[in-house]
């Protein structure tokens, strides 16, 4: 990816292309390609040597035409406004591609996880929840998990919110533990709904599961879920990577003789039976599934011509750049956007989000049932579309998305 290029940029000439077949009126066009509210705050933290040290926090929030919004919150040292911005406003497509009832936002924190104690941590997420309390809660914005962050984060903020409000808040979080309110099924939802939406794919594309290649990109919570998944479906995983080095067996590799090398060494280099690879020869594979679900402009104009693959299923969010995609599509690939592949997560948050108001929770298999039929329709209008209009698959999800904030928008009018 370009340095210093701008994410947002990439994410207004989507909707600039969505918008070739949409035609929105110039008014709601423009309202959709400019974020609703952003927040920046400073944060004073004490830490553990007795200094304060300053970060600042970030909190968008980009539509509630279609309900709050509703979006992660990551902890990064590289965390900038636009990438939050461009976040909020993926968050906002996909939650329409879904149909479910919110708008998009998203938020961090410009820190490093790495190198602050569990207590240093915990302040922060204090003081964060109190500087953007002003804009969150059940029925205005709903937070969520993200990169560096995880269901205990959750718990301090929404401990920190309620302990504000005066009484207890759980649906100001999703992503926390069971025992505050949390859901089940959850922490396995986002590759949950990727696998569904591959099966769905493949079964378009009547090629078997059984017996294809797949190669993953990031080994984290959404690799890690997804590759296990896959490889109990009969798949075969012939390479992986994470961030610091990938490795490579045409055979097949052992996916949880994999994640317990992982979890012993904290890498995946040197793991045996496979062979150290770079990410441009993972790239170069020949595979039926790639799936990206590390960083952002992971496939760009600078590697996608080594790209060798049936269907790119994208765990990640904005994992190829909007040049790489023109080559994809040249080449015959089937994209499944990150708007749509990578929705479950958000599903379930939705899921958890309705058990807390309503006080009633629901069993894993119910949920699972319910995240696969949303999920599998929406890639069935997002299909639709794509063949009646002759779109490509990205495009044709921004078509239902933005034309469903659209519609929103124009139904609900303007105030006053």
């Amino acid at each position: 990816m370009q340095k210093n290029k701008s994410h947002f940029e990439d994410a207004l000439k989507r909707i600039e292309m969505a918008n070739r077949y949409l035609n929105l009126p110039t008014a709601i066009y423009k309202r959709l390609c400019i974020p609703r509210r952003s927040l920046i705050v400073s944060l004073p933290v004490l830490m553990d040597d007795g200094s304060v040290k300053l970060f600042n926090g970030y909190r968008v929030q980009y539509d509630n035409t279609r309900g709050p919004t509703k979006g992660g919150i990551r902890y990064h040292p590289n965390i900038t406004l636009d990438e939050i911005t461009t976040l909020a406003a993926l968050m906002t497509w996909k939650c329409a591609v879904v149909n479910i009832p919110f708008g998009g936002a998203k938020g961090g924190v410009d820190c490093d996880t790495t190198k602050m104690s569990k207590d240093e941590i915990k302040r922060l997420t204090r003081r964060y929840t109190h500087e953007i309390a002003i804009i969150i809660g059940p029925d205005m914005d709903i937070l969520a998990p993200d990169m560096y962050t995880n269901e205990q984060t959750m718990a301090w903020i929404m401990d920190t919110y309620s302990m504000m409000k005066g009484y207890s808040i759980p649906g100001v979080v999703t992503g926390k533990p069971i025992c505050i309110g949390g859901s089940r099924g959850r922490e396995t939802a986002t590759s949950f709904g990727l696998i569904a939406i591959i099966m769905e794919v493949l079964k378009h594309l009547e090629f078997p599961l059984e017996g294809s290649r797949t190669s993953i990109i990031g080994f984290g919570e959404v690799g890690s879920i997804a590759a296990s998944l896959l490889y109990e479906k009969g798949s075969r995983i012939i390479a992986l990577a994470d961030s610091r080095s990938a490795i490579y067996n045409p055979k097949g590799l052992d996916i949880a003789a994999v994640r317990r090398y992982k979890a012993e060494t904290g890498i995946l280099s040197g793991f045996k039976p496979a062979e150290d690879i770079t990410l441009d020869e993972l790239l170069g594979l020949e595979v039926d599934i790639l799936l990206p679900a590390a960083a952002a402009g992971q496939i760009n104009s600078e590697n996608v011509h080594l790209v060798k693959t049936k269907v790119l299923a994208e765990g990640a969010n904005a994992p190829t750049t909007l040049a790489a995609d023109e080559v994809l599509n040249e080449k015959g690939v089937f994209i499944i956007p990150d708007i749509l592949a990578n929705a479950g997560g958000v599903i379930a948050s939705y899921f958890e989000w309705v058990q807390d108001l309503q006080g009633f929770f629901w069993e894993e298999d119910e949920i699972k049932r319910r995240l696969k039929g949303i999920i599998s329709r929406a890639f069935y209008d997002v299909l639709s579309i794509s063949e009646k209009n002759k779109l490509d698959t990205r495009t044709a999800a921004y078509v239902l998305g933005v034309g469903r904030v659209a519609m929103a928008c124009k139904v609900r009018g303007l105030y006053p």
